[in-house]
Formats: C-alpha cells, sequence, structure tokens
C-alpha cells in the first residue's frame, strides 16, 4: 500500500510541476490572410509621439531571431493580397522597412479600380483607450495619405480606429505588441 501511496504522490507531483511549468496555453489564432511571415524587426526611430513625451521601450528580447520564437506571427485581419503595415511604439509614421509592403497594397489596389478598403489602426495595450483610439486614428490615416500619394483615390479608402480593442494577440510581451500596432486593410465586399 506504502507503494502505491509514494507512486501516486510521484506522479500527482510530476503532473503539478509539468501543469506549473508549461502555464496555460492561448489558443492559436489562425490568420486568414495566408501564410506566416516573419514578424517586423522593431526599430528606433523618429516619428510621431502624438504629442505625448516619448520614451524609451523596454524590450524583453532584442533581434528579429529572439521575436520569431515561439509563437506563430500572424498578418492581422487583412484581407489577402493585402498587407498589414507595423508601426513602432508610439508612432503613427509609416516604417522605412514597411515602405514595400505598403507600396504593395498600392499596385493591387490601382490595379483592381473596383474594389474599396477600410484601413483599420490598432495599438497595443499599453497606454488609455483614449490615446490608443487616436494612435490608431494617426495610423489609418497616415496609411491612407501614402496610399493617396501613390495615386489611390481617396474615395476608395475608409479609416478607422480600434486602438486596443480588438488585439490580435492577447500577450504582455513585445511579440505581441509588435503585431497589435498595426493597420489592417480590409476590403469592403
Amino acid at each position: 500500500m506504502k507503494k502505491i501511496s509514494r507512486l501516486v504522490l510521484a506522479v500527482i507531483l510530476a503532473l503539478s510541476v509539468g501543469l506549473a511549468v508549461s502555464g496555460c496555453s492561448r489558443k492559436k489564432v489562425v490568420s486568414e490572410a495566408g501564410p506566416a511571415t516573419p514578424a517586423p524587426v522593431v526599430t528606433p526611430e523618429n516619428g510621431d509621439t502624438g504629442g505625448m513625451a516619448s520614451t524609451e521601450e523596454p524590450l524583453e528580447s532584442s533581434g528579429p531571431a529572439a521575436l520569431a520564437g515561439a509563437q506563430t506571427i500572424l498578418e492581422g485581419r487583412t484581407s489577402a493580397p493585402l498587407l498589414p503595415i507595423y508601426f513602432d511604439f508610439d508612432k503613427s509614421n509609416i516604417r522605412a522597412d514597411q515602405v514595400e509592403r505598403i507600396k504593395k497594397n498600392g499596385i493591387f489596389l490601382q490595379s483592381t479600380p473596383g474594389i474599396a478598403v477600410r484601413i483599420e489602426g490598432n495599438c497595443d495595450e499599453r497606454g488609455t483607450n483614449e490615446y490608443n483610439a487616436a494612435l490608431g486614428e494617426r495610423r489609418a490615416l497616415s496609411a491612407k495619405k501614402y496610399l493617396v500619394n501613390l495615386g489611390v483615390s481617396s474615395s476608395r479608402l475608409t479609416t478607422i480606429s480600434y486602438g486596443e480593442e480588438k488585439p490580435l494577440l492577447h500577450g504582455h510581451d513585445e511579440l505581441s505588441w509588435a503585431q497589435n500596432r498595426r493597420a489592417d486593410f480590409v476590403i469592403n465586399r
């Protein structure tokens, strides 16, 4: 009887340790936009702080290899073949590494004149709801302005800000925050 009790205790202890170490995992979100691509590298650059004093963003990891870590990289809620664009912390200017993505969106929109698009500005969870709503709007408007400068008619583009209200990833880490700082391009049907 003692051997069975010890065995049961050992199994319970092993299961408890396993659960404690693994924690509760979140359900993976599957993107409708197609295959996953690497996360954008978050690099500091001068830009719009929207009147809010900019502070250095603490990075829990550094470099693209660390960002590509354990989670699948998603492509926002953007309609294929369009691509979302990503923003730096507390910024609404188009990053240099995102220019090619928004140019591809512009080329697609110019080649398909019957399509209208809603540009959705999104933020990570940091900051107040009001501030993030305004930042999301600035991001959407920045993307719209860029597309208009590429020759897309502004009448085909609408904007909306979801601020922090529709996160793609619910984590509290740099990978999640980087994925949530984006503008999605949704084709209006």
